[in-house]
C-alpha cells in the first residue's frame, strides 16, 4: 500500500464514522470545489439507508494535504479507504462533478475485484464518454470566483472573500480534473444506476444524461426527472430521499460467488 500524503486513514474520508447497524449505506461525493459538508441538510439516514458524506483530501478538515489530482487517482484513494464499510448493500451518489468522481471509484472498486455499489445515483452530469461537458470547465478565475459566491449563499453561509479565494483553488484543481476525465466507450457495471436529472438545471438538461443509459444493464437503468434547480439537492428534497430508498431497497442477493 502507498504510503504517499494522499493516502489518508480511512477515517479522514468520512466526517463520522458509519453506524454497525446500518442495513445499507449511501456514500456521497460533493460537488466539484466544495467538501463533505455540503451534505450538511441531508438526514444522517433516509429510511433504512444511512448517508455518509464523504470527504476527498485538499479541502475543509483536509485543507493541508495535496489535491488528489486525477480522478483515477481519487478513485484509487477513496476505494481503499471506504471499502472497510461496503459489507452491506452500498450506494454512491454524486452531483456534477461529483457523480463523476463517484462513478470512477465504483471502476477502481471492480477492477480491484472488490464490491461495487448496489446502486449509483447520477445527479446532473452527462456520461463520462459525452465529456467533458459544462460552462464551468472554461469560464476565467473571476467568473469561477462569483459562482463560488452563489454557492456559498446557496448553503446558507455569508461568502468571505479569503475562504471564496480558498476554495477557488480547490474548485480549479477539481475543474482541471473534471476537464482530463473522459472514457472512449461505457463501461457496464453490474449495479443498478439511476440517472437524476432536475426539471429547472439550467447546468445540465435532463435530455443530455441519456448516454448513461449504456452503463448499465437495461433492466437495471432508471432515468428521473425530479422537480428543481441545479442546487435543489443539497436540501435532501423528498423526491430524491425517496429515490435513494427505492434504489437501495432490500432485493434478493445472488448466492454461491462474490459481488
Amino acid at each position: 500500500m502507498s504510503t504517499s500524503p494522499t493516502r489518508a486513514r480511512p477515517g479522514k474520508w468520512l466526517l463520522r464514522r458509519p453506524k454497525d447497524d446500518a442495513a445499507a449505506r449511501l456514500f456521497c461525493f460533493p460537488y466539484s470545489g466544495l467538501g463533505a459538508s455540503m451534505y450538511s441538510r441531508w438526514p444522517d439516514s433516509t429510511g433504512a439507508v444511512e448517508i455518509c458524506a464523504v470527504q476527498p483530501p485538499g479541502r475543509e478538515n483536509r485543507i493541508r494535504e495535496p489535491h488528489f489530482g486525477e480522478y483515477a487517482d481519487l478513485a484509487e484513494q477513496a476505494a481503499a479507504a471506504l471499502r472497510p464499510y461496503l459489507d452491506r448493500p452500498f450506494g454512491f451518489f454524486g452531483h456534477c462533478g461529483g457523480a463523476l468522481a463517484a462513478f470512477a471509484t465504483a471502476v477502481r472498486l471492480r477492477a480491484d475485484g472488490g464490491p461495487v455499489p448496489d446502486c449509483l445515483f447520477m445527479s446532473s452530469q452527462v456520461a463520462p464518454h459525452d465529456g467533458p461537458f459544462g460552462r464551468f470547465l472554461s469560464m476565467s478565475d473571476d467568473e469561477l470566483r462569483l459562482e463560488l459566491t452563489e454557492l456559498t449563499k446557496a448553503l446558507g453561509g455569508r461568502p468571505d472573500p479569503d475562504v471564496i479565494d480558498l476554495g477557488l483553488g480547490v474548485l480549479r484543481a477539481d475543474i482541471t480534473a473534471n476537464q482530463h476525465y473522459r472514457l472512449d466507450a461505457p463501461v457496464v457495471l453490474p449495479g443498478a444506476l439511476h440517472a437524476i436529472g432536475w426539471t429547472d438545471d439550467a447546468e445540465i438538461r435532463p435530455d443530455q444524461m441519456g448516454g448513461w443509459r449504456a452503463y448499465a444493464t437495461p433492466d437495471r437503468f432508471t432515468a428521473e426527472v425530479l422537480p428543481g434547480g441545479h442546487h435543489t439537492f443539497l436540501d435532501a428534497p423528498d423526491e430524491l430521499m425517496t429515490a435513494v430508498r427505492r434504489g437501495l431497497a432490500p432485493a434478493p442477493r445472488p448466492t454461491g460467488g462474490t459481488r
